[in-house]
Order: C-alpha cells, then sequence, then structure tokens
C-alpha cells in the first residue's frame, strides 16, 4: 500500500516492493495520480494512486558488501521539494537499518 502526501499543492507518493533479480527491497518515490473517477463511489477507495517512480532507492538485502544507491529515473526535470525529500531520505533509512539488522541477525556465531 503506497503512502501519500500533499505538498504545496502537489501529491506524492512513496511505495516498497522487492525486486527479485537484484536481491534488493526498492523505495519509489513518485508523483501520484488521482485514482478513476469510478473509485469515487467505492468507500474507504484511494484518492490517489502513485504515478511512475522519479526516484528509486535500492537496498541490497542478501549481500551486506553491497551499498544502498538511489536511482534517477525521469525523461524531464523534476524538481523534488526538501520536505519532500527528506520523508522519501527516511523511509530509505527505515528500510537500510531493517535489512542491516536482518543482516546481523542472520549472521552465525563465531567459533571461539
Amino acid at each position: 500500500m503506497p503512502e501519500l502526501r500533499v505538498h504545496a499543492g502537489r501529491h506524492y507518493a512513496i511505495q516498497f516492493h522487492y525486486a527479485l533479480p537484484d536481491d534488493a527491497w526498492c523505495v519509489e518515490l513518485s508523483g501520484a495520480v488521482p485514482a478513476p473517477a469510478l473509485w469515487a463511489e467505492i468507500p474507504n477507495a484511494a484518492t490517489h494512486l502513485p504515478g511512475p517512480a522519479f526516484l528509486v532507492a535500492v537496498i541490497p538485502d542478501e549481500d551486506p558488501n553491497l551499498e544502498p544507491t538511489v536511482h534517477v529515473h525521469s525523461d524531464d526535470e523534476h524538481a523534488i521539494p526538501y520536505e519532500i525529500m527528506r520523508w522519501f531520505m527516511e523511509h530509505v533509512t527505515g528500510q537500510v537499518e531493517r535489512c542491516r539488522v536482518a543482516f546481523e541477525q542472520e549472521e552465525p556465531e563465531a567459533v571461539e
């Protein structure tokens, strides 16, 4: 389920997904687009949906030697407000921390 935020009249979305080919979690930032008009008749339906992602953070969770990266995906220029970038990076930081904790929990105990 995407997380939505409105800033200065524009809608933004963050969503998470797992990329099997990369063995990594992805955190995507996109503009949010209006949901189909027919959804207005459905109780509690989303009013906006994520559009095409323009920033994607890739957080490896299988190889602790790989660093997280942020990829820019855009055919045109996007101005990202500071508060939206902070919001996105807070989500990225949280996912990096969860993956690092999982790495630590999976490491076998050192034999003395």
